[in-house]
């Protein structure tokens, strides 16, 4: 079982890139986009579902051109669970979850805190209630597999610049404590880190100055495992040759 996540910084855009043409090369099963910035209705999947990806799930936001997730799968989710049940959250269209067989998936785009002290507060405020999201799920859900763009590097070897980059939104020091705490107390697995602690392995790039080609990066997006399926994770890895968007999709395979 292939599970890859990506954010493509707009579907509509990505698909005339030729997504669809990567995408039945990495042979996955079941995609994870976020940031799609569109509504279902605006969006021609008939290329994915020539590949198999017949089941869509979508959570849109309210606002046109904005935000969004969706997971395209080649397998029927048994249950589907659209957003947190708090309409801040759910009307930028932040979160799915899709139920199968022997684990869950949540597809989340975490918010940015870049355009200001407002949106780094309601950042915080996201952060602290998707805590407490997750750890209900786990009272109804078994085996999370958590993946999306959450927008923090949480350590050092995870950017370019650590020293430069310290106060800045996406590598704050209570940003980066979060993602920690939600490893080691909430009990799940950086699926990519389990595989690979070398230096300089990045998924998201600026589009200013070239930093793509200089590997300027952040690594932003991810893969959180529970612990208790970590041993049916295979494998994970950044694609860095998917050139969609300034992110690079994250992949990992299960047993």
């Amino acid at each position: 079982m292939k599970i890859i996540s990506y954010n493509v910084n707009g579907i509509r855009a990505a698909i005339k890139k030729d997504l669809a043409e990567w995408v039945k090369s990495c042979q996955a099963d079941i995609i994870c986009i976020q940031e799609t910035k569109a509504q279902p209705e605006q969006v021609d999947l008939s290329e994915f579902e020539d590949l198999g990806f017949k089941y869509h799930y979508w959570h849109s936001a309210e606002k046109k051109g904005y935000s969004g997730v969706a997971i395209l799968s080649k397998i029927e989710a048994i249950s589907i669970k659209i957003g947190m049940e708090i309409d801040t959250y759910d009307s930028e269209g932040r979160t799915i979850l899709c139920e199968f067989e022997n684990f869950t998936l949540i597809n989340t785009y975490f918010p940015s805190g870049t355009s200001g002290e407002e949106r780094q507060e309601f950042k915080y405020r996201f952060l602290d209630d998707y805590y407490k999201y997750i750890s209900n799920l786990k009272k109804n859900y078994k085996n999370l597999v958590i993946c999306g763009d959450f927008n923090i590097c949480h350590k050092a070897i995870d950017i370019h610049n650590p020293d430069r980059n310290k106060n800045t939104s996406g590598f704050q020091p209570a940003e980066r404590a979060w993602v920690t705490q939600f490893i080691e107390e909430g009990g799940f697995v950086d699926a990519f880190r389990k595989f690979d602690e070398s230096p300089h392995k990045y998924s998201w790039w600026t589009y200013r100055a070239g930093a793509r080609k200089k590997n300027l990066g952040w690594r932003i997006d991810y893969f959180m495992v529970q612990k208790e399926f970590e041993n049916q994770l295979v494998s994970s890895q950044l694609h860095n040759d998917a050139v969609h968007s300034d992110h690079c999709p994250v992949e990992i395979v299960l047993q």
